[in-house]
């Protein structure tokens, strides 16, 4: 058929018994209402469809009745695949009820898995999920006593460990866009989010399935660019017109322009959180962001970094991500989680988990639910609720550093702020720290073995993963160890010295902190560990300008150097550094001098190729060793 427009009825009848029904939406953005809306109704008016494989990735739903918990209806789904299920409650609690086999896979692995189908292959090999509960040896991903189908299976490919997760054959799949034409082109000019809708919508088709899509309004054809269109017509059967209110662009927002890209809004309204746990978590978290550092903000808790990001000016220096493809400007929080305003770029799901599992991520915040001490973290599964693991695993395996934070404890705790202090006037009920979590969503064996810098950050302390456990760095102003801390630990961490959290935390004023991460004294980045003869050069974010910069430079570390008394081995971070034309030579000058007088071996390490480039052909000109590593790991084991 020509015309491709059809009503919302007409186009659920094309789901049949049996079917697997992709259904778009990442959480509360961009979710096919229309669709989900006609489908229940069909199946309410007639039993039908029934015994669907509900596969989706980001929980399309608004944790309560929209999306696709209108879906379920015991009958209707007899499987379901997802990647976040924390707002699809009703399809969770069919699955913790054992009424449905139930699958939670991470959210990267499904966003791959729609390429993999479109590409033919039969599924997706990734490391993603080793030693979590998603890897075979642990849960393989099954939520329930139902499932006997085992979708993920250990291989070995190329020396390396990995899984392999099987790939589902769609037959129907739910998509949206803003507008499309009679031959079924689909713009999505007015969406927040790209997602995975041009992945969905060729795996599908080249499944020999049907792939229907929800607009906002139908164009004459024709009346798009090419490059407008980005659902080509040719993998779509039918096109149905949503009526308004069931194609928000969000579920907190109708529609804005911002959060679409088509404007821009000046950000100093934003306004100043409380002083309270949640701001002084945000705050300890917000000490770990570094200039020209690429991060991801989880929901709930970890939002609050990006308002201390704003509130200390930080925002310019840094790029804010989101797994569905945002790249910079302010991540949007609750009922737009997953949208941003002001954001520079954004690319398809699937692409920014390429990114993500590439090693993109400089630094990751997100929640912390519940912890053992191994330092491995749960936040999927908790008794009678399923949260799902979402893009956690994808993300937290494989940033440079992760910061997890939240309260000490849960459930009625309540603090006093004052004088630079913490007081706990009311203790939580619940323990965080526990013996056994329930579900292993980020294994800390696994990211100790690897070397990942690991912070546990609470209103009242703050701890750091070691391969022997977790270690107890930090106490705030006002906290007693034992009485605060300890007492309500199911184990007990390990202790050297712990340092007092910095009192700015704790005080109403800005915390300057813009200031102290782009200045930092020469003197406070050299550091020199004698039991290894080992001198670190933290020379992340500093800006050369002019020569006379590039002798600062080699006067301060010459001055260590005389200190120590001997040539030492050096390992320099280039991330963020910068050196301009003028200092190029300059500095090309000190580090030959360093290395003739001072230094035995030498190792360098920068995310930025460009610089990595610049520099090692300038170094390279003076016929010393040019190259530098990528990681801090890499730099090391060279050294």
């Amino acid at each position: 058929m020509k015309n491709k427009i059809v009503s919302a009825d007409e186009a659920v009848r094309l789901v049949h018994d049996g079917d697997t029904l992709v259904f778009s939406g990442f959480g509360v953005v961009g979710v096919p209402d229309e669709l989900g809306v006609a489908l229940e109704r069909r199946f309410l008016d007639t039993g039908a469809p029934r015994d669907l494989t509900l596969f989706f990735g980001g929980g399309p739903g608004d944790g309560k009745d929209q999306g696709a918990n209108r879906l379920a209806h015991e009958g209707l789904i007899k499987r379901a695949i997802g990647g976040h299920w924390g707002l699809v409650p009703k399809i969770g609690e069919l699955a913790l009820a054992n009424k449905i086999e139930a699958y939670n896979l991470p959210l990267g692995v499904i966003s791959h898995l729609y390429r993999e189908i479109a590409a033919g292959k039969p599924g997706n090999v990734s490391p993603v999920g080793l030693g979590t509960f998603v890897d075979p040896r642990l849960e393989g991903g099954k939520v329930n006593d139902c499932c006997t189908e085992d979708l993920v299976e250990v291989i070995t490919l190329g020396g390396r460990e990995m899984l392999f997760y099987k790939a589902p054959t769609p037959n129907v799949a739910f998509i949206r866009a803003t507008m499309a034409d009679a031959d079924g082109n689909l713009a999505l000019n007015r969406e927040a989010l790209t997602q995975d809708t041009l992945a969905i919508a060729m795996a599908t088709k080249n499944a020999g399935g049907l792939v229907i899509a929800q607009v906002e309004h139908v164009t004459e054809t024709g009346a798009m660019l090419p490059r407008q269109v980005k659902v080509p017509g040719i993998l779509v059967d039918c096109v149905v017109v949503a009526a308004p209110e069931h194609h928000w662009q969000t579920y907190g927002t109708q529609y804005q322009p911002a959060l679409s890209g088509e404007m821009r809004v000046p950000l100093d309204a934003l306004p100043a959180m409380p002083l309270d746990e949640r701001k002084v978590i945000a705050r300890r978290a917000a000490f770990e962001l570094m200039p020209n550092a690429v991060v991801n903000l989880g929901i709930g808790m970890p939002e609050g970094v990006a308002n201390i990001a704003a509130e200390e000016h930080l925002l310019p220096y840094m790029t804010l991500t989101a797994e569905p493809g945002i790249i910079g400007g302010v991540p949007g929080s609750g009922l737009n989680f997953g949208t941003s305003i002001n954001a520079s770029a954004q690319v398809d799901m699937n692409q920014q988990f390429d990114f993500y599992d590439g090693g993109g991520l400089d630094l990751a915040v997100l929640g912390l639910a519940e912890c053992d001490a191994r330092g491995n973290i749960n936040v999927s599964r908790f008794g009678t609720k399923l949260a799902g693991a979402g893009g956690f695993i994808n993300i937290t395996q494989n940033s440079r550093i992760v910061i997890f934070v939240g309260t000490f404890m849960a459930g009625g705790l309540k603090v006093e702020i004052a004088d630079g202090k913490l007081v706990i006037v009311n203790e939580g009920r619940f323990r965080k720290f526990v013996e056994r979590i329930d579900q292993v969503t980020f294994s800390g064996e696994y990211a100790a073995t690897n070397g990942k810098r690991v912070l546990y950050v609470t209103e009242r302390c703050v701890l750091a993963l070691t391969p022997d456990g977790l270690e107890l760095t930090e106490v705030a102003p006002g906290i007693d160890i034992e009485r605060d801390i300890l007492a309500n630990m199911a184990f007990r961490p390990i202790i050297h010295d712990p340092q007092p959290m910095d009192e700015r935390i704790f005080r109403p004023d800005p915390m300057g902190l813009k200031d102290s991460l782009l200045a930092i004294s020469l003197l406070d980045r050299i550091s020199y560990q004698p039991e290894r003869n080992l001198l670190f050069l933290n020379f992340q974010g500093l800006k050369l300008r002019t020569p006379k910069d590039a002798q600062d430079v080699q006067d301060a570390v010459e001055r260590k150097c005389r200190e120590i008394g001997k040539q030492v081995d050096v390992i320099v971070n280039y991330d963020g550094f910068e050196v301009s034309e003028p200092a190029m030579d300059a500095y090309a000058g000190v580090v030959e001098h360093m290395v003739t007088h001072h230094y035995g071996n030498i190792t360098r390490y920068s995310t930025s190729a460009f610089l990595r480039d610049k520099l090692g052909s300038a170094i390279q000109e003076r016929g010393l060793a040019p190259h530098i590593f990528e990681t801090r790991a890499e730099a090391e084991s060279a050294l």
